[in-house]
Protein backbone atom coordinates (compact mmCIF):
# COMPACT_ATOMS: atom_id res chain seq x y z
CA UNK A 1 0.00 0.00 0.00
CA UNK A 2 1.38 3.23 -0.87
CA UNK A 3 2.58 5.72 1.67
CA UNK A 4 5.42 7.91 3.05
CA UNK A 5 7.22 7.21 5.71
CA UNK A 6 9.56 10.04 6.37
CA UNK A 7 11.06 13.44 5.20
CA UNK A 8 14.52 14.65 5.58
CA UNK A 9 16.34 17.86 4.62
CA UNK A 10 19.87 17.85 4.50
CA UNK A 11 22.05 21.11 4.20
CA UNK A 12 24.63 21.80 1.39
CA UNK A 13 27.38 20.34 4.16
CA UNK A 14 25.80 17.37 4.72
CA UNK A 15 24.09 18.37 7.84
CA UNK A 16 20.17 17.85 8.74
CA UNK A 17 18.07 20.57 8.99
CA UNK A 18 14.72 18.49 9.23
CA UNK A 19 13.42 15.13 9.66
CA UNK A 20 9.94 14.42 10.12
CA UNK A 21 8.12 10.62 10.75
CA UNK A 22 4.76 9.79 9.51
CA UNK A 23 3.28 6.71 9.05
CA UNK A 24 5.42 4.50 11.67
CA UNK A 25 7.84 6.08 14.13
CA UNK A 26 11.30 5.36 13.91
CA UNK A 27 13.03 3.38 16.17
CA UNK A 28 16.75 5.95 15.42
CA UNK A 29 17.69 8.20 17.92
CA UNK A 30 18.99 12.09 17.13
CA UNK A 31 22.16 10.28 16.81
CA UNK A 32 21.57 7.94 14.32
CA UNK A 33 19.55 10.22 12.08
CA UNK A 34 22.66 12.58 12.27
CA UNK A 35 24.68 10.02 11.14
CA UNK A 36 22.43 9.02 8.24
CA UNK A 37 22.04 12.45 6.68
CA UNK A 38 25.35 12.89 6.84
CA UNK A 39 26.76 9.49 5.22
CA UNK A 40 23.41 10.01 2.25
CA UNK A 41 25.67 13.26 2.19
CA UNK A 42 28.75 11.79 1.50
CA UNK A 43 27.70 8.80 -0.50
CA UNK A 44 25.71 10.98 -3.12
CA UNK A 45 28.71 13.37 -3.34
CA UNK A 46 31.05 9.98 -4.29
CA UNK A 47 28.09 9.07 -6.74
CA UNK A 48 27.96 12.03 -8.54
CA UNK A 49 32.79 11.94 -9.04
CA UNK A 50 31.96 8.17 -9.62
CA UNK A 51 29.45 8.95 -12.44
CA UNK A 52 30.30 7.75 -15.97
CA UNK A 53 28.03 10.30 -17.54
CA UNK A 54 29.16 13.94 -17.33
CA UNK A 55 26.28 16.26 -15.68
CA UNK A 56 25.45 13.37 -13.03
CA UNK A 57 24.81 15.08 -10.31
CA UNK A 58 24.54 11.79 -7.39
CA UNK A 59 21.86 9.43 -6.35
CA UNK A 60 18.51 9.76 -7.33
CA UNK A 61 16.94 7.08 -5.55
CA UNK A 62 17.44 3.80 -3.47
CA UNK A 63 15.50 1.01 -3.91
CA UNK A 64 14.98 -2.16 -1.34
CA UNK A 65 12.01 -4.42 -1.00
CA UNK A 66 10.50 -2.77 1.92
CA UNK A 67 11.21 0.93 1.18
CA UNK A 68 12.64 3.32 -1.49
CA UNK A 69 14.44 6.40 -0.69
CA UNK A 70 14.12 8.76 -3.09
CA UNK A 71 16.45 12.66 -3.50
CA UNK A 72 15.86 15.80 -4.93
CA UNK A 73 19.32 17.91 -4.76
CA UNK A 74 18.46 21.24 -5.35
CA UNK A 75 21.05 23.97 -7.32
CA UNK A 76 21.75 25.56 -4.10
CA UNK A 77 22.70 22.07 -2.84
CA UNK A 78 20.22 21.30 -0.39
CA UNK A 79 18.67 17.49 -0.70
CA UNK A 80 15.15 16.49 0.11
CA UNK A 81 14.87 13.07 0.73
CA UNK A 82 11.68 10.86 0.91
CA UNK A 83 11.11 7.43 2.36
CA UNK A 84 8.26 5.84 0.89
CA UNK A 85 7.21 2.41 0.53
CA UNK A 86 7.76 0.59 -2.72
CA UNK A 87 4.26 0.78 -4.30
CA UNK A 88 4.24 4.58 -4.03
CA UNK A 89 3.35 6.47 -7.26
CA UNK A 90 4.84 9.92 -8.66
CA UNK A 91 7.17 10.41 -5.85
CA UNK A 92 9.52 12.27 -7.59
CA UNK A 93 6.52 15.41 -8.37
CA UNK A 94 5.49 14.97 -4.61
CA UNK A 95 9.02 16.08 -3.58
CA UNK A 96 9.32 18.35 -6.07
CA UNK A 97 5.73 20.18 -5.86
CA UNK A 98 4.80 19.55 -2.70
CA UNK A 99 7.64 19.44 -0.26
CA UNK A 100 10.06 21.67 -1.79
CA UNK A 101 7.38 24.16 -2.42
CA UNK A 102 6.48 23.93 0.73
CA UNK A 103 10.10 24.91 2.24
CA UNK A 104 10.70 27.93 -0.18
CA UNK A 105 6.80 29.42 1.06
CA UNK A 106 7.39 28.69 4.76
CA UNK A 107 10.91 27.98 5.65
CA UNK A 108 12.90 29.82 2.97
CA UNK A 109 10.40 33.58 3.25
CA UNK A 110 10.75 33.54 7.00
CA UNK A 111 12.39 36.88 7.52
CA UNK A 112 13.46 34.46 10.73
CA UNK A 113 15.03 31.66 9.39
CA UNK A 114 18.67 31.55 9.12
CA UNK A 115 19.54 29.75 5.92
CA UNK A 116 21.60 26.05 6.85
CA UNK A 117 20.58 26.57 9.93
CA UNK A 118 17.84 23.72 11.16
CA UNK A 119 13.90 24.03 10.23
CA UNK A 120 12.06 25.22 13.29
CA UNK A 121 8.58 26.46 11.03
CA UNK A 122 5.32 25.79 12.56
CA UNK A 123 3.65 26.43 9.48
CA UNK A 124 6.15 24.52 7.74
CA UNK A 125 5.38 21.24 9.96
CA UNK A 126 1.49 21.64 10.20
CA UNK A 127 1.29 22.31 6.15
CA UNK A 128 3.62 19.66 5.91
CA UNK A 129 1.99 17.10 7.91
CA UNK A 130 -1.67 18.54 6.61
CA UNK A 131 -0.37 17.50 2.76
CA UNK A 132 1.18 14.36 3.77
CA UNK A 133 -1.99 13.45 6.07
CA UNK A 134 -4.17 14.37 2.28
CA UNK A 135 -2.41 12.08 0.01
CA UNK A 136 -2.78 9.09 2.69
CA UNK A 137 -6.36 9.50 2.68
CA UNK A 138 -6.29 9.56 -0.86
CA UNK A 139 -4.15 6.24 -1.34
CA UNK A 140 -6.76 5.12 1.63
CA UNK A 141 -3.33 4.25 3.92
CA UNK A 142 -4.64 3.84 7.45
CA UNK A 143 -2.70 6.33 9.91
CA UNK A 144 -2.84 6.59 13.98
CA UNK A 145 -4.47 10.03 13.69
CA UNK A 146 -7.76 8.45 12.52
Amino acid sequence: MPGIYSVFIINKSGGLIFNKDFLRPSNLNLNDTLRLASIWHSLHAIAAQLAPNPGCTGIDALYADTFTLHCFQTLTGTKFLMVVDPNTPDIDTILRTMVYELYNNYVLKNPFYEVEMPVRCELFDTNLAASVALLHRRWGVITADR
